[in-house]
């Protein structure tokens, strides 16, 4: 049910049928707001980051109050 790899070089534990789902769950890769690699990225979004990076984890967000939906076929799917 559970299982263990390196992620960004530390050990971290992970619901087997949940690894390498992130996208397919967080709310951010359908929001206009999210620009990850822009100055103007969602203050939310770089805050979620933040904590991630800091605690090696990784967080979908599923409910938004900023969150302003991409229109369908804009999505990038990589």
């Amino acid at each position: 049910m559970f299982m263990q790899y390196e992620h960004h070089g530390r050990v971290v534990h992970v619901r087997s049928e949940l690894k390498g789902k992130h996208r397919d769950h967080c709310l951010c890769f359908s929001c206009q707001r999210f620009k990850p690699d822009e100055k103007e990225n969602c203050r939310i979004a770089k805050e979620i980051y933040a904590l991630c990076v800091r605690e090696d984890l990784v967080l979908p967000c599923w409910e938004c109050p900023l969150f302003e939906e991409i229109p369908p076929g804009e999505i990038d799917e990589a």
